[in-house]
């Protein structure tokens, strides 16, 4: 492959074509007011989750947390008697996105996997910064090991999982509670995750500069969400600062455009130093965010699925 012309997937570039015809675009976070970007977001989401169907049990929950009511949604696999339970953080550098707008993706991992999933809506900055998003996915996941059986899973099985600054939360998370000793959390689902503070790394400076997640935008996303600058040597926001041995088992994916890459690089390694058995798949072709992109990109379903069958193998529905 040529290192000056990367290539792209054709699919790609026509969902992105298709989302500007249709105007599906998300003005620049570090410019338009926070809740343009968040509608324009959960437009772009609707959008993608189009036709989407609803599993036969799916509700909305109001669960406790350390900060007041924590809103979640609970998506129940069609068949099986208490099936594991995957606990979901949201992309969208900690100040956007919501439940509605990942319904899709959940709902055909559920399909997939045989597992359920609660997608937790946590605080989101710059209203509530640091640490508060991690304390509550925290305090969630907990509470289903805790008191899961009431909600219809297995509380002795659980995964930890998110993408983007969702995959830095679960992961923090899966540190956090491994330090308390719950030993419930069997696996971790991670999909192009922030996982450091680091803006200057190769991957960053190569893909980092036009549209989509630049590198402006992530210095602003971590302005944005911590309240000093010496949080950035904090393992709960840079979860790869922190111990990671002793932690369940991890499947990691990124694209091979997306700036975040060598994040999931360098967190594979350490996770190899740490003796965390981990896969770590590269998609050809694909930029930050595509996971959601299922409608209109065949990388994105098999990715997909390959997460799927990776929780599958990980916690059988048994």
């Amino acid at each position: 492959m040529n290192d000056a012309t990367p290539w792209v997937d054709p699919e790609l570039t026509a969902a992105g074509q298709l989302l500007q015809r249709n105007g599906y675009v998300v003005p620049d976070r570090t410019q338009a007011p926070l809740s343009e970007v968040r509608a324009a977001q959960d437009r772009v989401g609707a959008f993608l989750g189009q036709g989407s169907v609803p599993l036969k049990h799916e509700r909305d929950l109001s669960l406790p947390g350390p900060h007041g009511q924590v809103p979640c949604r609970l998506y129940l696999p069609d068949d099986g008697e208490r099936p594991p339970l995957l606990v979901w953080a949201h992309g969208g550098g900690f100040m956007q996105g919501s439940l509605s707008s990942w319904d899709a993706m959940l709902r055909e991992l559920v399909r997939q996997s045989g597992a359920a999933a609660l997608s937790v809506d946590y605080k989101l900055s710059p209203e509530h910064r640091f640490p508060k998003a991690f304390e509550e996915m925290v305090a969630v996941t907990r509470l289903a090991a805790r008191e899961g059986a009431g909600l219809g899973i297995d509380p002795a099985r659980l995964a930890v999982g998110g993408d983007s600054a969702g995959a830095n939360l679960a992961l923090a998370a899966a540190m956090a509670l491994r330090d308390e000793g719950l030993r419930a959390v069997r696996f971790m689902l991670l999909i192009y995750g922030v996982y450091s503070t680091d803006s200057e790394s190769p991957s960053w400076q190569r893909f980092g500069q036009g549209a989509g997640l630049s590198q402006t935008q992530m210095r602003w996303i971590w302005e944005t969400y911590l309240e000093r600058a010496e949080q950035q040597q904090d393992w709960r926001a840079a979860p790869i600062l922190g111990n990671l041995e002793g932690l369940p088992p991890a499947h990691l994916i990124v694209g091979s455009l997306d700036p975040l890459q060598d994040d999931s690089h360098r967190l594979a390694a350490a996770l190899n130093e740490a003796g965390v058995r981990h896969t770590l798949k590269v998609y050809e072709g694909i930029n930050h965010g595509f996971i959601r992109y299922g409608r209109l990109i065949g990388t994105s379903r098999r990715a997909l699925a390959e997460c799927a069958a990776a929780l599958r193998a990980a916690m059988p529905a048994g």
